[in-house]
Formats: C-alpha cells, structure tokens, sequence
C-alpha cells in the first residue's frame, strides 16, 4: 500500500515516512501543499496523512481540492487544533479521520489501518507461491505456517512480495526500506535477507540472489 505524508517538520515527516516503511508501507514524503495536491492527482495512494499547518496551503485548502478533483483517497489530518469546531472544518473539507498531536504512534498506526480498510482501496493479502502477507494485521505465512519476523523483515517481504519477478536492487532496498540513498557499505541488507531465508523454510529458494544486481523472489512457476 502507498501512502503519502504532507508534513512540513522535517524531523517529524522522516518519523512518521520511517515509522509507516517499517509496518510494510510504501510512503512518499513531502513538505508543502501545492506538492500534495500534485502528487495526489498523479500517484494512486491507499491514504494521505496531511498536516493542517503548510507553508503555502494549508491542509483544509488541500483537502478541498483533492476532493474537487475527484480524488476518493482516505485523508487523515493531522493538527494541534484540538477544538471541536476546527475538526468539524477540517471533516467538511473531505477529511476522513482527524488526530490532534500530539499523538501516539501506536494510534496512528490503528487510525491507519482503519482508514485503509473503510478506504477498501487495496488487497487485503499479498500471495506468491506459499508466501502470504497480510497486510491489515502485518502477518506472514509460509504453507499456513505464521513466521516471526522484525519489521525490517517485513518491509523486505512486501517490498519483494509486490515486486515478484522483478530484480529489486540494493540501492531500491535502501530507499525503500532503510529510508535512506546512502549506501553504508556494511552488509546490513545480507544479514536481513539470509535472516530472512532461515525463517521463509521452504518458501527460501523463491528469494534469490541475482550475481552484480540484487535479489528477486521469483514467481512460482519460475522454479526448476
């Protein structure tokens, strides 16, 4: 699922971008209205967290015309306006859910996946082969079996899982795991994948290893 934050503090966006990519999201980040209400009409999002206060629209005007647009898109607002009055303006405009900060980030992640399921705009399980992933309780199967993986174990099945047949490479794994472009030059990404194929048991041979590009989990009928 991809979701979009609009949220002009810095530290507080990279939070929450970190915090949803590690429950399985894809997350695009920006910092100012104009950009939401661009980016909103061209990229298909499960949910928009949208923060009330933006340098050049605010996100009353950003919802306004996001549902003027046609777009149907779950939004949830963000505000330290905590005054009954303010949510009502902020529903009226094409909110869905409203969170006063601050908040805890356990309520975010609820509000989230409620707003998803209401939304009814994507799959609930994610399937190759003997791999299935839910994606509302973020659980993973392999041939019915629950496996106990980190979040950063997670990410990395989805991000796969979405992905399967196609090559994803180390670079596409930073971004879009780690949050980050840098490459730290450890081999912190091969210590989750091999973690990874200890746990998947007889699903492990799908999550290959591509020589020089990366790694792919293959689709079922691609194995000998």
């Amino acid at each position: 699922m991809k979701v979009l934050v609009v949220e002009d503090d810095l530290k507080l966006e990279r939070f929450l971008v970190k915090a949803l990519t590690e429950e399985g999201y894809v997350v695009d980040g920006c910092r100012s209205g104009q950009d939401a209400v661009a980016q909103a009409s061209g990229i298909a999002y499960s949910l928009i967290i949208l923060d009330w206060m933006l340098p050049d629209l605010d996100g009353v005007s950003v919802c306004r015309q996001i549902r003027r647009s046609g777009c149907t898109v779950p939004i949830l607002m963000l505000t330290a306006r905590a005054e009954i009055g303010e949510r009502v303006i902020g529903l009226d405009a094409g909110a869905d859910d409203y969170l006063t900060k601050p908040f805890a980030l356990d309520e975010l992640l609820a509000r989230v996946r409620a707003a998803i399921r209401r939304g009814g705009v994507e799959q609930r399980t994610l399937r190759v082969g003997s791999l299935a992933i839910d994606l509302m309780e973020h659980v993973v199967h392999v041939a019915g079996v629950k496996l106990d993986v980190t979040p950063r174990e997670y990410s990395l099945l989805v991000l796969f899982t979405r992905n399967a047949g196609r090559v994803i490479t180390r670079a596409e794994i930073l971004s879009q795991v780690w949050q980050t472009l840098r490459d730290p030059g450890s081999n912190v990404i091969e210590v989750n994948i091999r973690n990874l194929r200890e746990k998947l048991g007889p699903a492990a041979p799908q999550l290959e290893t591509v020589r020089g590009s990366g790694y792919r989990l293959c689709l079922i009928e691609e194995q000998a």
